[in-house]
């Protein structure tokens, strides 16, 4: 890896640590505390976490739409409203500023993980890309580590800041590396890939449009346990800072997992990967609530972390194999479908647990709506992915 390589690494790295450990999934540990402080309700929760991913779903799917001239210009804007979203969520007392602040921030969100990748997959290999995805568990480790000291004081407005500015720290690391000259995407690997026959393009079409459902689904279902995780494990069991800990759990499982699940695709191919990761998901999500203990709890922390910034990273590699010329593009319909999934799962969930005052029905039907979707891929994809073998080889 050269000097060059590295940095963009080591900068794709921080600006996922901002838009996605910090500006995505810090309100996971820090919604016990605002909760305890009786800000909203849990329906209402589930509602910022709706407005969060519909912020999302808009901005993947209009950078599936739109031609970026300028990817620095639109990576230092969605640093920008990420860290100013972050510290602004302090200064606001009322639901409808936190739902439009949740909303603006998940916007910038999607523009950061985009940009982010479409830049840094024209300098990695597959592995390396795990390490960068690995940015993710990276982030929300930093926050389970952040949030408990932040919060000594008994005010959640604290943590709010000081993650602000952690992510003005990261977001300069990020844009000094990452920033290039205005310019259309590359127009790179015009090689025998790009050269596909019309029925190998149909055989493309079907396995895009099966990645697209079943990562919708995974979206769906894993974003129930990603909001609600750590105020569940509050229901089990009463040791001081588990939510933290489940919550750092989480990130140094996935910390290296992105490129524990590349290895694993390389040996056996990322349809079969794919399925038994989201097995896997699916498994650690519900594990918990079968078996409540302190031990499930970290068990199922471990599986959830070790699986879903892996099937991110699977995911997004399989497109490119299939679109290898369309990067950003075939990422943002992905993240379209993904962030539709998320913005209905918080929605739906928020107000079942305040009906039934518990957390297990939504978290079985998260863990039940994963296991779908792993099963969805073989049997919709089938051999079609033998007809690509030659190309995405």
């Amino acid at each position: 890896m050269n000097k060059r390589t590295f940095l963009v690494l080591f900068g794709g790295i921080a600006a996922l640590m901002v838009a996605m450990g910090i500006g995505r999934f810090a309100f996971t540990p820090i919604l016990p505390f605002m909760l305890e402080h009786r800000l909203f309700t849990t329906a209402e929760s589930g509602y910022l976490a709706s407005s969060n991913y519909l912020g999302y779903l808009l901005g993947a799917f209009l950078l599936s739409l739109i031609n970026v001239r300028n990817r620095s210009a639109l990576l230092f804007a969605g640093l920008f409203v990420s860290i100013a979203t972050t510290w602004m969520m302090s200064e606001f007392g009322s639901l409808d500023g936190w739902l439009v602040l949740r909303f603006l921030s998940g916007f910038a969100s999607a523009v950061v993980f985009v940009i982010t990748s479409s830049i840094v997959l024209e300098h990695l290999s597959g592995l390396q890309a795990g390490s960068f995805y690995g940015g993710v568990g990276a982030g929300i480790l930093l926050t389970g580590l952040v949030v408990p000291v932040l919060s000594s004081n008994g005010e959640w407005t604290t943590i709010w800041k000081g993650l602000g500015v952690i992510s003005l720290i990261l977001s300069i690391v990020a844009w000094s590396a990452l920033r290039d000259k205005p310019s259309t995407e590359k127009k790179a690997m015009a090689s025998s890939k790009q050269a596909y026959s019309k029925y190998t393009k149909n055989a493309a079409r079907r396995i895009m449009i099966f990645l697209m459902i079943a990562y919708g689904l995974e979206g769906l279902g894993y974003i129930v346990t990603g909001t609600y995780l750590v105020a569940f494990a509050k229901t089990v069991s009463s040791l001081p800072n588990l939510t933290s800990i489940s919550w750092m759990v989480v990130g140094i499982a996935g910390a290296p997992s992105c490129i524990i699940w590349s290895l694993l695709a390389a040996r056996w191919g990322k349809k079969r990967t794919l399925s038994v990761s989201m097995l896997i998901q699916s498994v650690g999500i519900a594990i918990p609530v079968l078996l409540p203990s302190l031990t499930t709890v970290l068990i199922g922390a471990v599986f959830f972390g070790a699986t879903f910034m892996g099937i991110t990273t699977l995911f997004v590699a399989y497109a490119k194999d299939l679109y290898p010329n369309n990067n950003r593009k075939t990422i943002g319909w992905l993240t379209t479908f993904f962030s539709l999934g998320q913005m209905i799962g918080p929605l739906v969930a928020g107000r079942v647990i305040s009906q039934d005052g518990s957390y297990n029905h939504v978290i079985i039907g998260a863990a039940l709506i994963v296991l779908v979707g792993a099963i969805s891929l073989p049997l919709g994809i089938g051999k079609r992915e033998q007809q690509l073998n030659e190309v995405i080889s």
